[in-house]
């Protein structure tokens, strides 16, 4: 089985688990450390289970990120 390659650091990418979306912040050994868009603490991925955000999804999150900044 190939392995899957990793993104780009600052990629923003969605856990296909959970479907919160974040910013690849790293590696560490097996799995990719994703940050939410609005900060806080990075989580371990496995990279087989990162996908590429829908153009909608990323829209979302980062108007989501740009109201929390504006207290909307």
């Amino acid at each position: 089985m190939a392995e899957p390659s990793l993104p780009a650091l600052r990629a923003v990418m969605v856990d296909s688990r959970t479907g919160r979306i974040g910013r690849v912040m790293g590696s560490e050994g097996p799995y990719v450390q994703l940050r939410p868009l609005n900060g806080g603490r990075e989580r371990d991925v496995p990279p087989d289970h990162l996908r590429s955000p829908t153009p909608a999804e990323e829209m979302r999150a980062k108007v989501a990120v740009a109201n929390g900044r504006w207290g909307r």
